[in-house]
C-alpha cells in the first residue's frame, strides 16, 4: 500500500513535524506524523512553543492525498487552506470543509486564530455567530548558557544530511533529509523499512515551506507553501469579529487540525 500526501500549510499546530513513532518502531513520518496543519507554526523546531515575531507573511497551503492499493486502485484527496500572521506573532488560518456528498450539507470555512499575545486561541462558528476560546500553552522561554537543555541523544537508526540552501516555492529556504530505518522485526516487519524526510524550511519567515516524505507503510507526502507574500496582513484578520460569542473551551473536534476535520457545522 502505498500513500502519497500534500500538506497545505498552517494552519494548525502543525507545529509538530514528528509524532510520536508505532509501538516498537520509531517516529512516524507517515499522515499521522504531521500531527496538524502549519508544521512549525509556532516556529521551525518540532514542537516549538515560541511565537516567531517581525517576519509577517500569508500564504496558501496545499495537502494531497494520494493511496495506492495492492490491486493498483488509487485513493486521492486535496485540502488547501490560507495562512497568515503578522508582526506579532499572531496567526490565522483557514480552511474550507467540504462534507461528504450524502450528508447533504454544503461546504463552509473553518476559522482558527492563534494569539500568543493575548494567549488564546479561537475557532469561529459562523453559523451560530461564536467563537470557541481556549489557552495556548506557555512559550517556551530561551534557552542560554547553562541553562540550556543538552541535546537530545542522536537515535541509532537516524541520520541527518544537510541541503544547504535554495530558493522554494519563491522563498529561500534550507534543507534537511532525515532518514530512518525500522530494524526488522522492531514493528512485526519481516523486513527493514526505510523512511526519509526531506524538509526545506524558510530562512526569513522560519516556518516549512515545503516537506517530502517516502514511506513504505503510508507512500509518499509532499507538503507546499505557496503564494508566500511577506507583508503585514489587515490587523482585523486576528481578532474575533464584532457581533460573535465567546465561549470558553475548544469547541467541537478538539485540536486544530480535529476542529477543521470534526468541528461545528457549516458556517
Amino acid at each position: 500500500m502505498k500513500l502519497t500526501i500534500t500538506f497545505c500549510l498552517v494552519p494548525v499546530f502543525a507545529a509538530i513535524l514528528l509524532a510520536q513513532g508505532p509501538p516498537g518502531g520509531g517516529r512516524d513520518f507517515g499522515p499521522r506524523g504531521f500531527a496538524g496543519r502549519g508544521a512549525g507554526i509556532l516556529g521551525a523546531g518540532p514542537g516549538s512553543r515560541t511565537p516567531v515575531t517581525g517576519a509577517p507573511y500569508s500564504a496558501t497551503e496545499t495537502l494531497q492525498r494520494q493511496q495506492t492499493l495492492s490491486n493498483g486502485n488509487q485513493i486521492s484527496t486535496k485540502e488547501q487552506s490560507n495562512v497568515y500572521r503578522d508582526s506579532q506573532g499572531r496567526i490565522r488560518t483557514e480552511e474550507t470543509v467540504t462534507p461528504p456528498a450524502s450528508s447533504g450539507k454544503t461546504a463552509y470555512t473553518m476559522v482558527t486564530i492563534f494569539d500568543p499575545v493575548g494567549g488564546y486561541r479561537y475557532v469561529l462558528n459562523s453559523s451560530t455567530m461564536v467563537a470557541y476560546q481556549s489557552p495556548l500553552p506557555p512559550a517556551r522561554p530561551a534557552s542560554t548558557g547553562s541553562t540550556s537543555r543538552p541535546a537530545p541523544p542522536a537515535r541509532p537508526n537516524e541520520t541527518t544530511a544537510s541541503l544547504g540552501t535554495q530558493t522554494v516555492n519563491g522563498v529561500s529556504a534550507t534543507g534537511t533529509q532525515l532518514t530512518e530505518t525500522i530494524p526488522a522485526g522492531a514493528i512485526g516487519n519481516a523486513q527493514a523499512i526505510q523512511v526519509v524526510r526531506t524538509s526545506w524550511v524558510s530562512t526569513e519567515l522560519k516556518v516549512p515551506v515545503q516537506i517530502k516524505t517516502t514511506d513504505p507503510r503510508y507512500g509518499n507526502t509532499d507538503m507546499e507553501l505557496t503564494n508566500v507574500v511577506q507583508a503585514e496582513p489587515n490587523s482585523s484578520l486576528f481578532v474575533v469579529p464584532a457581533g460573535y460569542t465567546t465561549q470558553q473551551g475548544g469547541g467541537p473536534g478538539g485540536g486544530p487540525r480535529g476542529n477543521a476535520r470534526r468541528g461545528p457545522g457549516p458556517r
